[in-house]
């Protein structure tokens, strides 16, 4: 008797460590397609400051998929537009998908969407963790106790 919840799949669909609030709220809405499979991917960290996405996305040619990244959220579909070549073809066994699919990936602050390539039948999309200045921790200095932080006098 295992009562467990499995929050692998909620923890797929955020790019960079996004808040952990948005994973219950993932959880709790009621959209099935969270949990579509198709097309497969893999995240990958290539180091602390840089991510890939990498869809398998076979059939699917450049101008079949779209790519779009708005806020904090990068959208990839595709849909294979038919050809004059595919007219007259009888299949007689088709296992290379090709349904059209949208797949919405939530991205962490201060993720940025790079290139994107597509190569051997897999979508590359480069992620990468820009931290502006201002938002970077910094060392603040510690005085020797001779000069009070209020009003800049020196103290005895």
């Amino acid at each position: 008797m295992n009562n467990l919840v499995s929050f692998t799949p909620l923890m797929r669909q955020s790019v960079g460590f996004d808040r952990f609030n948005d994973l219950f709220e993932t959880m709790l809405s009621d959209k099935e397609e969270r949990f579509e499979s198709y097309p497969p991917y893999n995240i990958e960290k290539l180091d602390d400051q840089r991510y890939r996405i990498v869809m398998a996305v076979a059939g699917f040619g450049e101008k079949d998929l779209n790519i779009t990244a708005q806020d904090d959220q990068l959208t990839v579909s595709g849909k294979i537009v038919d050809t004059e070549e595919e007219e007259g073809k009888t299949y007689l066994h088709r296992g290379i998908a090709g349904r059209s699919f949208e797949r919405t990936f939530r991205l962490a602050d201060h993720i940025k969407v790079g290139e994107a390539d597509l190569k051997d039948g897999l979508l590359l999309i480069d992620l990468e963790r820009v931290v502006p200045e201002e938002k970077k921790p910094r060392m603040i200095p510690i005085k020797n106790g001779k000069q009070s932080l209020l009003g800049g006098k020196k103290t005895k």
